[in-house]
């Protein structure tokens, strides 16, 4: 069985394909969205809503947002123990697998998993380990703009037709153009940041508060500050449906009252929204587009719901986007029909879907200026960015100086003229033969970048017809097939708790983060969650599920007197 995933930096979702369409299959808690939060819990490890509890009342064995850390080695310390973000993403991968399964009644082999469009080599390979640590195949990765195109099924539409998918999540910003004609899905430019999402915008707000009330940030401690986020988040939302949001809260044992209108988080949040304008004329530019030529601009991600997106699409585009379609499910949906053309299921009719090369590949020169000195540390590409995968260019280089006894090949990805600005992927040295000259000891080297996101260097020399090759399937900051067996066995050990728990730990962790919240209700609290134990402690499911029942209505109440 195969199915598609979501595998966001705010939350996760899991589908498949079935005979009504794109279905995706909902947590322990009822819930299709799972928050990508993972927390240990003393020797368990806990992921989801539960965790997300936790990020207030437990701060420093919680965390969030770690996608953003996607292809680097940094490692984050819960409890007693470090995980690097592959790691993470594989118990949220986990958590999500185990939903499906319990759906479906089958074991779960293989999986489609949406990636940001702007999502690097090292970033994609981190993303299939995180599949191969959490026990699934991940042999196709589907770009999210892409994804959500199939989510709206625009490749039903009648003829050809140009789209611009606007892709604006919790911590990641993409934008696609895409064709479709004859069923065939072919992106012609992607763009995007992926350190630009809706956390930028909480940000914002928390600032603001802060400065408006005189506070310092590194002040507040742990816990004050993770529900300070908490509450700025659910007063986003509301801004996009009422003028002004008012906030109440205590920190350092002083209330605080606050308010802020749309027009001014607009305004706070300009900065943001120009970055946004960048990789959208990034991406019409190298479609060689005007905006009269698109057809359709679709949103999509939960951060596209905020209404000053909204107002700078309409403005750049001069029509309405589409958003039919829920902005947090899209890309799961989109994915599950990519899970469903994967295993060539018959209901759904064929489906082309191509790629690009998100950036641009190439190798460092040096140039000689008119006096004759040498400067080295320029970028020269080979395979351009948005270039359609599979891809092949070569180019040809000769040494320096006469009698030069090596030539290196540098690999180095991105876009700026100087490598010591674009990330080194690898490296090729070639002996040459010091008795020829210059222009006798020239190499010819070919790039090979496929739809997997693999990247094939040859380089031929020209006198011996000697090729030396080298494929890079590893990355700075990426885990070596040793590392990936010894995370595995560690991952193995980690106690889960089981899935039929989850609804218990999850309304208790919700307790105790309200208790961190309401000083002068902790202990009517802690009768509760102490005599919720005490239920749990009887193992009746039917007196528990009662119970559970009556303590969310009660949580229910007291937040809803905040």
């Amino acid at each position: 069985m195969i199915v598609g995933i979501d595998l966001g930096t705010t939350h996760s979702l899991v589908g498949a394909y079935s005979e009504s369409g794109s279905r995706l299959f909902p947590n322990a808690l009822g819930d299709v969205l799972t928050p990508s939060v993972v927390s240990v819990d003393g020797s368990t490890v806990l992921v989801g809503q539960a965790a997300r509890e936790r990020l207030i009342s437990h701060p420093h064995h919680t965390v969030a947002s770690f996608k953003r850390w996607m292809g680097t080695a940094r490692e984050t310390r819960l409890g007693d123990r470090s995980f690097r973000p592959e790691e993470l993403s594989a118990l949220v991968l986990r958590s999500l697998l185990a939903d499906a399964e319990a759906a479906l009644g089958e074991k779960i082999e293989e999986a489609v998993i949406s990636v940001p469009a702007y999502f690097s080599d090292a970033q994609r390979k981190a993303t299939r380990t995180a599949g191969e640590l959490a026990g699934v195949r991940v042999e196709r990765l589907i770009n999210e703009p892409t994804a959500a195109a199939l989510a709206y099924g625009l490749q039903n539409r009648d003829g050809e037709g140009r789209f611009l998918v606007f892709d604006l999540g919790g911590g990641t910003f993409d934008v696609s153009i895409l064709e479709c004609f004859e069923n065939v899905f072919e992106v012609h430019a992607s763009a995007g940041d992926n350190f630009l999402g809706g956390e930028d915008f909480l940000d914002v707000l928390v600032e603001a508060f802060c400065q408006d009330n005189h506070l310092r940030q590194p002040a507040i401690l742990a816990q004050e500050y993770g529900q300070l986020r908490r509450r700025l988040e659910l007063l986003k939302r509301e801004l996009g449906g009422t003028a002004v949001a008012p906030l109440q809260m205590a920190i350092g044992g002083r209330d605080y009252v606050w308010s802020i209108d749309e027009e001014r988080f607009a305004r706070l949040a300009e900065p943001l929204v120009q970055r946004m304008r960048t990789p959208i004329e990034r991406a019409m530019r190298d479609a060689k587009l005007q905006p009269s030529q698109l057809d359709e601009i679709v949103l999509v991600g939960g951060a596209s719901r905020m209404p000053l997106v909204a107002r700078l699409v309409s403005r750049m585009f001069g029509r309405l986007p589409l958003r039919h379609v829920n902005p947090d499910q899209a890309i799961a949906l989109g994915a599950s029909v990519a899970a469903g053309l994967k295993s060539r299921d018959a209901k759904l009719e064929e489906i082309i879907l191509t790629d690009v090369c998100p950036y641009t590949l190439g190798t460092q020169i040096a140039r000689r200026d008119p006096n004759g000195q040498i400067h080295t540390g320029f970028f020269h590409p080979i395979i351009l960015r948005n270039s359609t995968v599979p891809v092949s260019r070569e180019d040809q280089f000769f040494p320096m100086h006469d009698n030069q006894q090596k030539l290196t090949i540098d690999i180095f990805q991105g876009e700026n003229p100087l490598v010591a600005n674009n990330i080194k992927l690898g490296e090729i040295t070639v002996d040459l033969d010091k008795r020829r000259q210059t222009d006798e000891n020239g190499v010819t080297v070919r790039f090979t970048y496929d739809i997997n996101g693999l990247l094939q260097v040859e380089v031929t020399e020209h006198a011996s017809k000697r090729r030396h090759e080298l494929l890079l399937e590893q990355n700075p900051g990426l885990m070596t097939p040793e590392e990936i067996r010894a995370r595995l066995a560690a991952l193995a050990e980690l106690k889960v708790h089981p899935r039929e728990q989850q609804e218990n730990i999850a309304v208790l962790a919700r307790a105790e983060r309200l208790y961190e919240e309401f000083l002068h209700e902790r202990e009517r609290l802690q009768e509760w969650i102490m005599h919720f134990r005490a239920i749990l402690d009887t193992q009746d499911n039917t007196l528990i599920a009662r119970q559970r029942g009556q303590f969310v209505e009660a949580l229910d109440a007291l937040e809803a007197q905040a």
